[in-house]
């Protein structure tokens, strides 16, 4: 056989996303957890093509024009201007949300609004790769978008979705802190700036708080123009640590000493009502928090902003995070269509859940039991045997090869398989078998007609 000797099958850098069945398999499982929550609370399914137009991906301005990926296929030197025209036009996309706007002005007449949608699509960005980030990798994004207005309400559903999700995938105590950008922007309004981009420009240097720590911020305030005592203002208001209770106690008494930012008042009363629905959906107090310095620095969050983090392994940053937007999604339908959502990373959180041990892989196989084979003459057996095991809603391996059965038992271990069937000329004639526990090495006689019932029982035992 013919070997590419010099060929280079390494994954280019920043794809190698590449996993090994027992990794896979556990993508799958996160997968089936966060689909089986976002349809629990009554997100429906879409999947957008992975090329949009250019124009398309460059709608929100240059915020992607740096990391998108242009499509050129690969084609003849003949080709014509129309070819080259539209071989230029397409790109792959950056983000689920671009897409999301397109896709609701594409079906704008057929959907139902608000219009809760998830997506887990792959997404592809021409960054810098480095360890935990990628050009290609997976986003697990819900958003509810409303046609002029949406209920305050679904900014706090967001917090019992998130607190679902890892409560089930159970990878230790994780905190979801939340904040209002409408309360950051209103406390630089009260201390005299008023420029809105000027504001962008100062939250998005708060956003880096827990990144470059509270000096670097204060200087880097200060270098944009705030005195020395403005910064002290600003740095002393979103360190305010305390319960939900307290932090909003202090918001109240805050909004009484402040009497030029109504957008100060209204980011209170937001954060109020969020807090209060969250209560009411019954979200563990444990599980969330207020966070004055969650900033989300990205310029098209306008109110409610979420980061979840793992306690005591904060260094693997935000495991989920989201916010309140106004203009982001009714850029092409050419309405106000105010939307809320959130995105889990999820390509990048596996590994880092398997790099600090903070998850484990699964079986390398979905196989529940393996049907060893030590007579070629009896594989019809083997065969009526598996299909039995199949209708009783078991998983099964059949091995067809005629190999040593030792190296069956190795096989069966190595893929994870928990049961080995064994049936040989004596088990053929008294219509049985025996089951082998390969984790104990336990051994049983076991009628072919109750086998069904006895595999369940024992895997319910494993």
């Amino acid at each position: 056989m013919e070997q590419y000797k010099d060929l280079n099958y390494n994954l280019p850098s920043g794809f190698d996303i590449e996993l090994i069945p027992s990794e896979k398999r556990l993508e799958s499982y996160l997968l089936d957890v966060i689909r089986t929550v976002f349809e629990r609370y009554g997100f429906t399914p879409v999947e957008t093509p992975a090329v949009e137009r250019l124009e398309i991906l460059q709608a929100k301005g240059n915020q992607g024009d740096n990391i998108i990926y242009g499509i050129n296929p690969i084609v003849s030197s003949s080709e014509d201007d129309e070819s080259k025209k539209e071989k230029n036009s397409r790109a792959l996309k950056f983000d689920q949300t671009v897409p999301l706007a397109a896709y609701i002005a594409r079906h704008l007449n057929d959907l139902v609004f608000p219009f809760a949608r998830y997506q887990m699509d792959m997404v592809f960005r021409g960054e810098r790769a480095k360890k935990g980030r990628y050009r290609q990798f997976r986003q697990c994004d819900i958003d509810v978008v409303g046609r002029q207005k949406l209920n305050i309400l679904y900014d706090a559903q967001m917090p019992a979705i998130i607190a679902e999700i890892f409560s089930t995938i159970n990878i230790g105590e994780f905190m979801i802190r939340i904040n209002n950008k409408k309360i950051l922007a209103g406390i630089f309004e009260s201390i005299g700036v008023n420029k809105e981009e000027e504001i962008k420009l100062y939250i998005q240097i708060i956003d880096t708080l827990d990144k470059v720590g509270k000096a670097k911020v204060k200087q880097n305030l200060q270098a944009q123009g705030l005195s020395d005592s403005q910064s002290l203002q600003i740095i002393d208001f979103i360190e305010f640590k305390g319960s939900v209770t307290e932090i909003l106690d202090f918001l109240q008494q805050k909004a009484t000493e402040i009497n030029n930012s109504d957008t100060f008042h209204k980011g209170v009363a937001e954060l109020q009502s969020v807090i209060n629905g969250i209560k009411e959906l019954k979200v563990p107090t444990d599980k969330y928090c207020i966070d004055l310095s969650i900033a989300r620095g990205l310029n098209y969050y306008t109110g409610t902003v979420y980061e979840t983090t793992l306690i005591n392994h904060e260094s693997i940053g935000s495991i989920c995070s989201g916010g309140r937007y106004e203009n982001l999604v009714g850029i092409f339908a050419g309405e106000k269509m105010p939307g809320v959502g959130i995105s889990i990373g999820l390509t990048r959180l596996l590994r880092k859940l398997l790099d600090n041990n903070l998850i484990d892989k699964m079986s390398a196989t979905p196989a529940q039991v393996m049907v060893l084979n030590l007579q070629q003459e009896l594989i019809g057996t083997y065969l009526e045997v598996s299909k039995k095991m199949r209708d009783g809603g078991i998983n099964v391996l059949t091995e067809f090869d005629d190999i040593k059965l030792g190296k069956q038992l190795k096989k069966a271990n190595k893929l994870g398989i928990p049961i080995c069937l064994i049936i040989g000329a004596e088990e053929y004639k008294t219509k049985s078998c025996k089951m082998k526990i390969l984790k104990t090495g336990e051994q049983l006689d076991v009628s072919i007609d109750n086998l069904v019932d006895e595999v369940n029982q024992k895997l319910l035992e494993i």
